[in-house]
C-alpha cells in the first residue's frame, strides 16, 4: 500500500518521476528500451547491483533533443547497461553489445527486446536479443560485458516461426533458473516459456511450453509474487500504448488462468498503463514489504506519444489480483520496499491525450467512440459516431509548430461544423491504493482557440463546490490556463470543459494537470 503524499518524503525515500527523459546520476541521458533489470554481483566491486540492459536507437537521442518531430523508423545502435544499488541513481556501464559486433556476422536490420541470464554451468552471462528474424545469443564473462556473438537460434522447429514476437528474460529468484518468455512470430496469438541453459555445448533454449493461445499479444514479460507467476502482455498496437493484460499461475509452466483469456489489469484502463506497452518488472524485496514495479516502455521515439521512454509505476495486490497505480511522481524506499505518492503527482489520466492512437471516434482497432479516460457529452450539435464520417473528431493532431509548445502528437479538439454545446469531463477519485486527499489543488491546461465561443470554460467541482475559469477571447498561440486553490473533499473531483460554440469554432486543449498544492 502506498503511503499518502503528505507524509514527508521521509528519510530513505527516493523520487521516481515519469513523463520526463531520465538521466544517470552524473547527468548523462539514459537510453534503454525493450530490456530488463537483473540482480548480479559486480565482479569488480563485489557488490550486488541492479543491472539494467536495454536497446538504444539512433532516434533515442533525436527525439529526446527535439520531440516536435516523430522519427519515421528505428535504427539500432547498441545494447546499453546501467547499474544501481537503489533503482533510482544509475551509472552508465556504456555499450555492452555493439552493432559492429552483430554486423560482423550478419547485417542488422532490427534488434531489440532483450534480457540477460547468468549461466551457472559455464560461469558466463548470456544476453538474448531479437536479431532480424531470429533470436541471437551473445555471451560475456562479466555482467559488465562486453557481450560477443555466440549463436543464432532459428525458432522454426520449436514454434513454427523463425522469430519470436516480442520476448523478455525472466529469472525465478527461488530457483535461479532463467526463462525466455515470448510469443509466436506471426500474429502473436500464442505465448511460450522456454528454460535457458546449455545444450550441445551452446547456450540456448532447453524446451518450449505453450501457455496461452488467443488474441494477439506482445510485450510479454513476467514476475513472481507471493509464490504465483504473473504473465503480462500488451495489445498489437505497433509502437503505441495499450491496456496491460495478465494471466496468473501457481507453476511457471502453467496452467495459467483464466485459460487463454488475458484479463485487463485494473488501473491500466483510463490511460493505457500510463501510456506504455508492457516492458518488464523489477521486484524490491524490502525489510517491510515486497513491491513489484511495472517498468513500461513508452516508444515515444517512434509513436510521438509523450516524453520519456521509461515509465515506472508500482503495483498493488488485492489477493492475487494486481492493480496498476498510474502515477507521474512517486517515491520508493529501496530498503523497506515501501512507496508513497510523490509531491508533484498529476492525478489526471491521459491528460496529454496521447493514449489514443487514432482519430476518435475510431472505426478501426481499437473501435472507440470516446477519448480514453474522458467522457464527452454532445448537448447540441453533430452526434458522435464510429461509423459516420461526419462525426466530430474528439482529438486534434498537433502540428510540428504546436509541438514546440505542447507535448506529443495529439490534443483534445472541441469543434463542430454546426453550432454546438458540449461538455468534456474526467472524474478523479481515490482508488483503494492511492488516495485523492482532502486539500487544495491546482488545475492547469494549455489551450489554443478561435473566436466564436459565446461560452468556453474550464471548471472543477468537488463536494458541491464549483470553481471556473472562462476563456473570453481567441488565442492564436497556446496559452496556459490555471485554476488555483480548488478545494477537494471526500476523495473526488470532477474536472472538465464546457463549450458553446458557433459552427466552425475550434478549441484545442493539451497537457492537463491536477496537482496538490
Amino acid at each position: 500500500m502506498g503511503k499518502s503524499q503528505t507524509d514527508t518524503a521521509s528519510k530513505g525515500y527516493l523520487p521516481i518521476t515519469n513523463d520526463v527523459f531520465w538521466d544517470t546520476k552524473d547527468g548523462q541521458p539514459i537510453y534503454s528500451q525493450g530490456g530488463g533489470i537483473f540482480r548480479f554481483e559486480d565482479p569488480e566491486s563485489g557488490i550486488e547491483k541492479y543491472y539494467w540492459y536495454g536497446a538504444q536507437y539512433k532516434e533515442s537521442a533525436q527525439y529526446r533533443n527535439d520531440p516536435s518531430v516523430t522519427p519515421p523508423r528505428d535504427n539500432f545502435v547498441s545494447v546499453t547497461c546501467y547499474t544501481s544499488t537503489d533503482l533510482v541513481n544509475w551509472e552508465s556501464n556504456g555499450d555492452v553489445l555493439t552493432r559492429d559486433e552483430m554486423d560482423k556476422h550478419q547485417h542488422t536490420r532490427w534488434a531489440g527486446r532483450l534480457g540477460v541470464a547468468y549461466i551457472k554451468e559455464i560461469n558466463k552471462y548470456a544476453l538474448f536479443i531479437q536479431h532480424n528474424a531470429e533470436v541471437l545469443v551473445t555471451v560475456a564473462d562479466s555482467p559488465n560485458g562486453p557481450f560477443t556473438w555466440h549463436q543464432r537460434i532459428n525458432m522454426e522447429s520449436m514454434i513454427g516461426t523463425s522469430n519470436t514476437g516480442d520476448q523478455t528474460v525472466f529469472t525465478d529468484e527461488d530457483t535461479g533458473i532463467s526463462y525466455l518468455v515470448y510469443s509466436y512470430g506471426k500474429g502473436r496469438h500464442k505465448i511460450y516459456i522456454s528454460e535457458i541453459g546449455v545444450k550441445d555445448g551452446k547456450v540456448g533454449l532447453l524446451d518450449c511450453t505453450q501457455v496461452y493461445k488467443g488474441a494477439g499479444r506482445e510485450g510479454n514479460c513476467m514476475f513472481k509474487y507471493n509464490g504465483k507467476y504473473y504473465l503480462f502482455a500488451s495489445n498489437l498496437y505497433g509502437w503505441d500504448s495499450s491496456y496491460a493484460y495478465y494471466l496468473v499461475a501457481d507453476n511457471i509452466r502453467g496452467p495459467y488462468t483464466p485459460t487463454d483469456e488475458m484479463l485487463i489489469v485494473r488501473g491500466s484502463e483510463a490511460d493505457y498503463a500510463h501510456v506504455t506497452q508492457t516492458g518488464f518488472f523489477v521486484k524490491v524485496k524490502g525489510s517491510k514489504q515486497e513491491t513489484v514495479i511495472y517498468c513500461g516502455d513508452r516508444w515515444a521515439n517512434f509513436a510521438g506519444n509523450g516524453l520519456g521512454y521509461n515509465q515506472w509505476c508500482p503495483l498493488s495486490f488485492d489477493g492475487d489480483t494486481p492493480h496498476f497505480n498510474s502515477l507521474s511522481a512517486w517515491n520508493l524506499n529501496p530498503i523497506t520496499g515501501e512507496w508513497q505518492v510523490g509531491k508533484g503527482n498529476n492525478y489526471i489520466k491521459n491528460g496529454s491525450f496521447e493514449a489514443d492512437r487514432r482519430r476518435i471516434p475510431s472505426p478501426v482497432k481499437p473501435v472507440q467512440e470516446q477519448l480514453l479516460g474522458w467522457a464527452t457529452t454532445i448537448i447540441e450539435g453533430t452526434e458522435l459516431s464510429v461509423s459516420d464520417s461526419t462525426s466530430p473528431s474528439l482529438n486534434y493532431f498537433n502540428t510540428q509548430q504546436d509541438r514546440q509548445t505542447v507535448i506529443g502528437e495529439k490534443s483534445l479538439q472541441i469543434s463542430d461544423i454546426v453550432n454546438f454545446k458540449r461538455k468534456i469531463v474526467q472524474t478523479v477519485e481515490s482508488s483503494p491504493y492511492v488516495a485523492l486527499e482532502d486539500g487544495y489543488y491546482s488545475l492547469t491546461a494549455k489551450i489554443r482557440n478561435s473566436d466564436g465561443f459565446p461560452r468556453l470554460e474550464m471548471y472543477a467541482e468537488s463536494d458541491g463546490n464549483i470553481v471556473k475559469k472562462s476563456i473570453s477571447k481567441s488565442n492564436e498561440v497556446w496559452i496556459t490556463v490555471e485554476i488555483e486553490k480548488i478545494p477537494v473533499r471526500n476523495g473526488r473531483v470532477e474536472i472538465g470543459f464546457v463549450a458553446e460554440g458557433n459552427a466552425g469554432a475550434f478549441c484545442y486543449v493539451d497537457d492537463i494537470s491536477l496537482v496538490k498544492n
